[in-house]
């Protein structure tokens, strides 16, 4: 077996792997489970052998294994609390119920770990699982799945990276480490990093026949990344300035679920109950859903049901919680606002029990409501102009990459900066896995 020095995009939503020869790109089919092969959501589930899934086999398995499953609750002492007063000293256990039914914990977003302060990791079952050993558990997968569709051993990878995890250069290095230690971990025996969006410029690149310069909008799940290089001249690269921010699609989604899907769960109508106000809030994030289906949950909710004119959207909200339809959900508001970019209005939809949702969205609100963050994009984009001592004139084409890309809003907000004629659309979800492909070429 010889060694192969593969590209490699780890991504907040998705990722995706691609060998370059120098001449022929190929992008690997890396999920064939899923509607593009050459795509594979950034999902690991594991269960509770801690076997492990990833890509639409995980959200397979989790679905197959949780949806609608039975509960036992039991008491589990995790562990002890000190307590001192006075002279007074003694040790209490503490105890919490546990769902022992569990039969696995899906984890995404896996990246955002990267650039949370303060995270360090996260219990599954009874073993602690640091971020660097959960991002090697899913870069290990990928780099088996690569293997075997190669049939060769792929010893070395270049990995992307966004411009910042961090604007503190001590803990940017520190995510950087942990990126790096990961893939170490995972069985690549060398490893390199690159920024996203200059990989996807060399992308761009290979389809020039004359100089350019060029601005590469890189917007995915986690965050916006801007780079502006010159490029066409072999040997010739000149990259005038990097920026970012850290808003991208996953904001977005929240803030549909904020905006327009809470009231169908009563939110605003317990404002003397903050406990339960709180609780309808918390399906903006639908990986903290499975935490609250406890037997103490399901008691507060059910109190406030009775003798109340809004049971029927409390009771819409334990079947959202206590029959694992939180992800189902997520992944219907995720698509809506991915439909928003081809048409002017979407249904939300969706039954299951005493779960009845009917949420027409249409484009208008939704750009409505994420103007504050397109005002913020726009002047980081500006910033990005600035710093390259270029103005928008001298820049020959905005290049758009990535999922969040293709909302129309931010095509209108390029469009006004640069004109529209010089908008344009790379590889939607792959450009930043080919360019990486090609830039591992070259380390080899």
């Amino acid at each position: 077996m010889t060694s192969l020095h593969i590209g490699l995009d780890f991504g907040t939503s998705n990722s995706g792997v691609a060998i370059y020869d120098g001449s022929h790109l190929h992008m690997l089919p890396i999920d064939r489970s899923n509607v593009m092969p050459e795509v594979i959501k950034t999902v690991i589930y594991i269960t509770r052998d801690y076997q492990q899934y990833i890509g639409q086999q995980a959200i397979n398995v989790y679905y197959r294994d949780n949806i609608n499953r039975p509960r036992r609750f039991v008491k589990k002492r995790i562990g002890e609390v000190e307590f001192t007063a006075a002279e007074m000293y003694y040790v209490r256990d503490v105890y919490m119920e546990i769902d022992e039914l569990t039969p696995g914990r899906l984890i995404q977003f896996i990246k955002t770990g990267l650039r949370s302060k303060g995270y360090e990791g996260t219990l599954v079952f009874d073993r602690y699982f640091t971020l660097q050993e959960i991002i090697q558990l899913y870069l290990h997968n990928l780099k088996e799945r690569a293997e075997s569709i190669l049939n060769e051993n792929v010893a070395s990878v270049t990995l992307g990276r966004p411009v910042h995890f961090f604007d503190d250069p001590v803990l940017d290095k520190k995510s950087e480490d942990t990126l790096r230690n990961a893939a170490l971990g995972a069985g690549f025996r060398q490893v390199n990093l690159e920024y996203e969006p200059i990989a996807a410029a060399l992308f761009y690149g290979t389809t020039l026949s004359e100089p350019q310069n060029v601005l590469i909008f890189d917007f995915g799940g986690g965050t916006l990344d801007i780079t502006i290089m010159r490029l066409g001249e072999p040997g010739r690269r000149k990259v005038y300035a990097t920026g970012g921010i850290g808003i991208a699609g996953s904001d977005f989604d929240r803030l549909i679920i904020q905006k327009q899907m809470l009231s169908h769960f009563g939110k605003g109508l317990f404002p003397d109950d903050p406990r339960i106000e709180s609780l309808i809030d918390a399906l903006s994030d639908w990986q903290v859903i499975p935490q609250l289906s406890t037997p103490q949950v399901r008691s507060m909710l059910q109190r406030a049901m009775k003798n109340n004119p809004h049971s029927p959207r409390l009771k819409a909200l334990e079947t959202i919680i206590y029959n694992d339809l939180a992800f189902s959900f997520y992944n219907k508001v995720e698509a809506a606002k991915i439909e928003l970019s081809n048409a002017g209005a979407t249904l939300i939809r969706m039954q299951e029990n005493d779960l009845d949702i009917w949420e027409l969205l249409t484009r208008y609100q939704f750009e409505r409501n994420l103007d504050e963050y397109g005002k913020k994009i726009e002047v980081c984009v500006l910033d990005a102009i600035a710093d390259s001592g270029l103005e928008p004139f001298q820049i020959d084409a905005a290049i758009k990459t990535g999922g969040s890309s293709s909302i129309p809003y931010f095509n209108d907000m390029l469009a006004s900066i640069f004109g529209v004629e010089h908008v344009k659309t790379s590889s939607t979800f792959s450009s930043v896995t080919a360019g990486l492909a090609i830039r591992a070429y070259e380390h080899n």
